[in-house]
């Protein structure tokens, strides 16, 4: 692992679920948040989502915001739930077991989904983008724009107040971000931001 705690392939870990405070202090750099998401950072992410809507989330963890989606009306047959870490993996697929769970690298997930896969409405991401170095970021911002319709959206949090796709990426990839929401009510407070095509 980098200093950055992800790799050049884009590989990084998750705290898991018993372990999270032991994984936090025992490798901070590698974990992307500091407690899982908070139903408040769940609420802002879904905020525009509409029943019957096809979502893909990255990073969906533990599962509170997947149980947010599925909150907002969207059918678990119309989920897709992309999460790189075993363990978690595993607990999804317990817990949500209608949807449609992948272990995958988010980097390279549309490897992953069935050939011939429609676009999805929505990509709704857990994923720590700030620690992502810029080339990783920008393969993943083209696999999710690939994977969506063309006025399709991608909901992404961050704890940093402003967006952590830079202006330059946004120009290169012609995209626009905007700031949806901001929650105290997390560990740590965190942003939301909608980012869509020019």
């Amino acid at each position: 692992m980098s200093k950055t705690g992800i790799d050049e392939k884009g590989n990084f870990s998750r705290p898991k679920p018993r372990g999270f405070l032991r994984n936090l202090f025992r490798e901070p750099l590698e974990i992307g948040a500091l407690a899982p998401s908070s139903r408040f950072l769940a609420k802002l992410l879904v905020n525009d989502i509409k029943p019957g809507s096809k979502v893909i989330e990255l990073g969906a963890g533990t599962g509170a915001v997947t149980q947010a989606i599925l909150n907002a009306g969207v059918y678990a047959k119309d989920l897709t739930l992309i999460e790189q870490n075993k363990e978690f993996v595993e607990l999804l697929r317990q817990q949500f077991s209608e949807a449609t769970v992948l272990q995958a690298n988010a980097v390279s997930f549309r490897r992953h989904l069935a050939p011939g896969s429609e676009a999805v409405d929505f990509v709704v991401s857990g994923l720590p983008l700030l620690l992502f170095p810029a080339r990783l970021k920008a393969r993943l911002l083209a696999q999710i724009f690939k994977s969506l319709h063309s006025d399709g959206c991608l909901y992404q949090f961050t704890y940093g107040g402003c967006c952590p796709i830079s202006r330059k990426l946004r120009r290169t990839l012609a995209l626009k971000a905007s700031l949806i929401g901001f929650t105290p009510f997390n560990v740590p407070p965190a942003f939301v931001y909608r980012i869509t095509r020019n």
